[in-house]
């Protein structure tokens, strides 16, 4: 019922930049399965038809109708809509997750209302079928798309409903150590935050895990257990991501946008572009620019 009704309001109200008059929200629909790359957002996304297949490092998730997918570190992820095609598209809704809505829904939890957290760092991706208590919310959100007058009222009480049913739900501990400023979780982000902004300079661990604040040998761990990848090959994957957005804009600047990236050799840049996109630089920036195809935002595009 639940899901019947979802579809019907994402095929009445989707748009090709998947945004939507409600902040934060996203909805799509995919009519292709090509392979892509793209930042995940802290998001989570929920499949109302079809399905995809999301890589993060050595990792894959998979997640299929009235599943939904929790990304709490945003990451480099390869991503790929399962069978969708126009006669049946694949649709999904999307919410960011914005720490600090999370933080003031656990200040107002009733003590004891919750369980304990895990000395363990939570992996940065999840997959869980969403209950009723879920789908009936995010409908009633979509609902809203259909009385706009609504939205400024409404939409925020029950954007921290679908907060909380998160955080109650299988994947809350995800979900909570966002919300926490001093949790693992937040470390890790604080230095995913750090080497984005940084990564065209050459780094050593040791220095980014004490501006976090962790000792080397935990950061490496945790770090390594939340992305599925080590700092140096996260940085790589920004690096090439960075380097196909600039050469979509400037496709015969192929070793410039190298260096620009922080390569120092030209036969490494074109060796490690192809591995990660399947084809070498300069072929790939003529396809970029002959489809024009503007890059997925999120886990859920």
């Amino acid at each position: 019922m639940y899901l019947e009704e979802l579809r019907a309001l994402i095929l009445r109200h989707v748009r090709q930049d998947m945004s939507t008059p409600i902040d934060g929200v996203m909805i799509a629909r995919q009519e292709g399965s090509e392979q892509e790359t793209s930042m995940s957002g802290t998001v989570m996304a929920l499949i109302v038809q079809g399905g995809k297949r999301i890589g993060l490092g050595n990792r894959l998730y998979e997640y299929r109708t009235g599943q939904y997918l929790i990304a709490s570190l945003d990451l480099p992820i390869t991503g790929q809509y399962l069978d969708a095609s126009p006669q049946y598209p694949a649709l999904g809704f999307g919410l960011l997750l914005q720490p600090a809505s999370i933080a003031e829904l656990l200040l107002q939890a009733p003590a004891g209302s919750l369980p304990l957290l895990s000395v363990n760092t939570p992996s940065s991706m999840a997959v869980s079928s969403a209950s009723a208590d879920l789908l009936d919310a995010i409908m009633r959100l979509l609902r809203l798309l259909d009385c706009p007058g609504d939205i400024a009222v409404l939409a925020p009480m029950i954007k921290r409903e679908i907060l909380w049913r998160l955080i109650v739900g299988e994947q809350g501990a995800a979900v909570r150590h966002l919300g926490l400023a001093d949790s693992r979780l937040s470390h890790i982000a604080r230095a995913i935050r750090w080497i984005r902004e940084h990564y065209a300079q050459t780094f050593r661990v040791e220095d980014v895990a004490e501006f976090v604040g962790m000792s080397v040998s935990a950061f490496y761990r945790n770090f390594q257990a939340t992305t599925a990848m080590s700092p140096i090959q996260f940085q790589k994957q920004i690096r090439l991501q960075e380097a196909r957005l600039l050469l979509a804009a400037h496709p015969n600047d192929v070793t410039g946008i190298g260096f620009r990236v922080g390569y120092e050799s030209a036969s490494q840049f074109s060796r490690e572009y192809r591995r990660q996109f399947g084809s070498p630089p300069s072929q790939d920036a003529a396809a970029l620019r002959t489809n024009l195809r503007r890059p997925p935002l999120s886990a859920l595009g």
